[in-house]
């Protein structure tokens, strides 16, 4: 049996840690939003010329007065990301090609142009925050339901700290955050609470069955009888998201790596999170018999 319960303290200090640089990157650097949630114009361009690179392309297009410019290579040496702020010329992407053509030769194919303005991106940033909240509220109050009000605490402090230093880590990375990232976010609580729930029947069922042990070790106990579960649900799901990272284009690189990160972080909170919540409160026996005879 693994001992888990000996290292409590030490994986809250850090947590906490975790939580509070987090909560600091978001607060003073912020996050990166992408086109979804900024506004703006992105442009994907794939070059006939190996001879073109990201300066010569990022130079000639600062000459066009697009605002706040960025280019990146996207995938490999000859396809382009190009982004920049919303323009009220409608024809400012018909100017582009003919600048572009100018200056390059008709080198260049258009693969993909997306606009979107500065009230839709609101309207979807806005969205993406209540759908957060939502989910968070709801599985609160299912938790609750389910348990009793020690485990939902619990089971809210390891979704709060899995959601925080997810973010945290896009912060600090500066990765993009688009409606695949949101999308990411909301599997990420939905993966967590599943993890967690999974534990939690078992200490229940445990803490009716052992009157004798104190919850310290109970909890212990109880993630060593699901950790086979735990690791073959965390080690087939990274699998198959190391797979989409590495293979699954820069599209969706940005979704993957929140995964990778949501499940890693998932998995460690339902451990080191939750289940220390019910050892900081102390719940027993009694708690489980109180609220069995309330029902």
């Amino acid at each position: 049996m693994i001992a888990f319960n000996k290292y409590y303290n030490k994986f809250n200090l850090l947590s906490v840690s975790l939580v509070v640089i987090s909560l600091l990157f978001l607060i003073f650097k912020g996050l990166n939003f992408g086109i979804d949630f900024k506004g703006g114009t992105l442009i994907e361009l794939r070059s006939n010329d190996t001879k073109i690179n990201v300066s010569s392309l990022r130079d000639n297009l600062s000459q066009m007065d697009l605002g706040d410019v960025s280019v990146k290579n996207f995938g490999n040496d000859t396809d382009f990301l190009i982004k920049f702020e919303n323009n009220e010329n409608k024809k400012i992407i018909e100017e582009i090609k003919i600048n572009l053509d100018k200056s390059f030769g008709n080198n260049f194919n258009f693969r993909r142009v997306e606009n979107v303005g500065p009230k839709v991106s609101k309207e979807l940033l806005r969205s993406g925050v209540i759908a957060i909240s939502v989910a968070l509220i709801l599985m609160l109050i299912y938790i609750w339901i389910r348990f009793e009000w020690q485990f939902s605490l619990g089971a809210i402090a390891a979704l709060f700290h899995d959601v925080i230093v997810t973010l945290g880590l896009f912060s600090l990375l500066g990765l993009e955050i688009n409606l695949s990232i949101i999308a990411a976010v909301l599997t990420i609580v939905g993966y967590s609470m599943n993890d967690t729930v999974v534990i939690f029947d078992r200490v229940r069922e445990n803490l009716r069955k052992y009157s004798d042990i104190k919850i310290f070790e109970l909890t212990n106990i109880s993630i060593n009888e699901t950790l086979s579960r735990t690791l073959i649900t965390s080690v087939t799901t990274l699998l198959a998201l190391l797979s989409i990272f590495f293979f699954g284009g820069e599209i969706l690189k940005g979704f993957s790596l929140a995964m990778i990160f949501g499940v890693i972080f998932g998995t460690y909170s339902s451990i080191y999170i939750a289940n220390t919540i019910l050892v900081r409160l102390n719940v027993s026996q009694k708690t489980i018999l109180r609220e069995d005879d309330k029902s």
